[in-house]
């Protein structure tokens, strides 16, 4: 990125013919509008094939395995395609710490973008179950773990109120570790995380402490927290194991979580406490209704373009009413996605633009590709050659300031033809006809070159470059006026994009991933570390002076349906 290519100033000429339809004050004189339909308690399998990752040890191993649990091909018969972990799996072994005070580390320690990444990717088999269905060649969209029954012997007394109490095994602590993953949940409304209780002890002495904790996770821990997204549900194996006639499941339309003989220990022993074949089914007839349920109840609210508060049981909530003040500084956000080059420029936009610098015939050139694909039909590639001292981008600049707060940062998948190339990733404030420049600086490696590279950074690394004053802090994101990719001097290649988005939005139209179709023969996907606002990864730089960051969005009007036609949007460029 060179500094007389930021020099530029954007001047607009700007013609907007707007229709605002009066249907959206028809709409809201009707009062509030139910944010899910008929889906929000459908416990049939999804339309699609959804995949599907377990977090557990052995008691999860044989509810999953045929001919005792046979939890894997009934999921698999409804449509999910599964992969599981087990001891010794992941990055610094973590698949063997999966007490409940071990999910502190798995999702809000330093190490949870390496986990993650990791979690989100795997699509291997750690236990011996049917799996007929082929890999849908996406991430995995429900992540589910669960502690082992030791985590039923639980100290202290049944409503003790949360404490962080390090690495015991206690209410206190157990209701602490909860409510702090929480903050990662929110982060990744995109995942559906269900939380499967651990199952009953036959030692009756803290049996009523862990009745007392599971039942405030089902009834109590998202309401508490005032939890603002469907992503996160509870499902109650330890009830469903403690009593023939105790429940969680889906019951002529309704919800039954019953808990209908007071029996705190299991009801279904074995010699080693391990649930035996009997009750592990009982509990796969119970649970996989309720996934479905608990599914479609997510998929509705990423459809509706809106994540209400969470109740006891996810039961759906109100849209917000009118009235409600509006986003500051131009438009919110309905979708994760800003181009998945489908199509169809951004809203706002007049789409992506090459520039160059004429003066050291340094130039970029863009255009969708369909022959190298991620996901769907289209990749945006992007050919340059860029000069010592030259400058060349692809950009994509909006009509109005975009307010982005409500997103984490920015995330993107690209691939490229070598190894080496370096770009960045920027941000623009200011105004039109004088933009201000945040960046954030990627380095292809060979994985990007064999396959696909995800990057997901944060706001807080999209600083602002050297050259312009207040050199170094982050960039506002309720004041975007564009996003670009810049390339470095005296280089030349090829970049592929796909998927440029917002971090921890929910999108509202996820595409596909294209059938049989790869980079070349490398279909694999690669991923980089995810960074959470607290603890970023920093990835590797040629030119340790250029600054970090990410960007994306796009807009939203709740409630009322408000339908506008802009035209003659113009965008023109001259250097100083």
């Amino acid at each position: 990125m060179n500094q007389k290519r930021f020099t530029t100033r954007f001047t607009r000429i700007n013609l907007i013919v707007a229709l605002i339809v009066f249907w959206g004050l028809i709409v809201g004189s009707l009062g509030p509008i139910q944010v899910f339909a008929q889906s929000e308690n459908d416990p049939n399998p999804p339309d699609q094939v959804v995949k599907l990752i377990f977090i557990h040890h052995s008691t999860g191993e044989n509810w999953l395995t045929d001919g005792y649990g046979n939890l894997g091909k009934t999921l698999d018969a409804n449509n999910y395609f599964v992969s599981d972990t087990n001891y010794g799996w992941g990055p610094n072994a973590i698949g063997d710490r999966t007490d409940i005070p071990n999910w502190v580390e798995w999702f809000t320690s330093p190490d949870t973008p390496t986990y993650m990444a990791a979690i989100f990717t795997e699509s291997g088999q750690n236990s011996n179950y049917t799996r007929t269905l082929s890999d849908p060649g996406v991430e995995n969209e429900i992540i589910m773990f669960k502690s082992c029954f030791p985590n039923s012997q639980l100290e202290g007394t049944p409503n003790d109120p949360p404490a962080s109490e390090g690495d015991a095994l206690t209410v206190a602590n157990a209701k602490y570790v909860y409510n702090e993953i929480l903050n990662y949940f929110k982060t990744r409304p995109d995942k559906l995380f269900i939380v499967i209780t651990a199952p009953p002890l036959s030692d009756p002495t803290f049996a009523a402490n862990a009745r007392a904790f599971n039942n405030w996770l089902v009834g109590n821990w998202l309401t508490e927290n005032s939890y603002p997204y469907q992503n996160v549900a509870v499902w109650d194996f330890y009830n469903v194991l403690t009593a023939l006639d105790n429940h969680h499941r889906f019951l002529n339309g309704t919800v039954d979580h019953s808990v209908n003989q007071t029996s705190n220990i299991e009801f279904y022993p074995t010699s080693d406490e391990h649930p035996s074949a009997e009750g592990s089914q009982k509990a796969t007839n119970e649970f996989v209704p309720m996934l479905n349920v608990f599914y479609h109840r997510w998929q509705a609210s990423l459809g509706a373009g809106v994540n209400p508060p969470a109740s006891v049981e996810n039961q759906p909530a109100a849209s917000p009413q009118a009235g409600q003040p509006s986003q500051p500084q131009g438009a919110g956000i309905t979708s994760a996605m800003i181009d998945n080059f489908e199509g169809i420029p951004p809203a706002g936009t007049n789409g992506w633009e090459a520039w160059g610098d004429e003066a050291t015939n340094s130039t970029a050139s863009n255009t969708v590709d369909n022959s190298v694909k991620y996901e769907g039909n289209g990749t945006m590639r992007m050919d340059y050659n860029v000069a010592s001292e030259g400058w060349a981008d692809v950009s994509l600049l909006y009509e109005t300031p975009q307010n982005w707060q409500t997103a984490q940062g920015l995330s993107f998948a690209f691939h490229a033809n070598k190894a080496g190339l370096g770009f960045d990733i920027v941000a623009h404030g200011g105004t039109s006809a004088q933009l201000t420049t945040y960046a954030y600086h990627v380095e292809a490696t060979q994985e990007s070159v064999d396959g696909w590279t995800v990057v997901q950074v944060p706001w807080n690394e999209v600083l602002r470059v050297a050259w312009e004053s207040e050199a170094g802090t982050p960039v506002d994101p309720t004041k975007i006026r564009g996003i670009a990719f810049a390339f470095d001097q005296s280089t030349s290649g090829s970049i592929w994009v796909d998927n440029v988005q917002l971090m921890g939005v929910a999108s509202t139209a996820p595409q596909a991933p294209a059938s049989g179709t790869s980079v070349g023969e490398q279909p694999t996907q690669v991923m980089v570390e995810q960074p959470t606002i607290e603890e970023s990864p920093v990835l590797p730089q040629e030119q340790p002076t250029k600054e970090k960051g990410p960007i994306g969005g796009l807009c939203s009007c709740p409630g009322a349906l408000l339908v506008a036609v802009a035209a003659g949007a113009l965008w023109m460029r001259r250097v100083i």
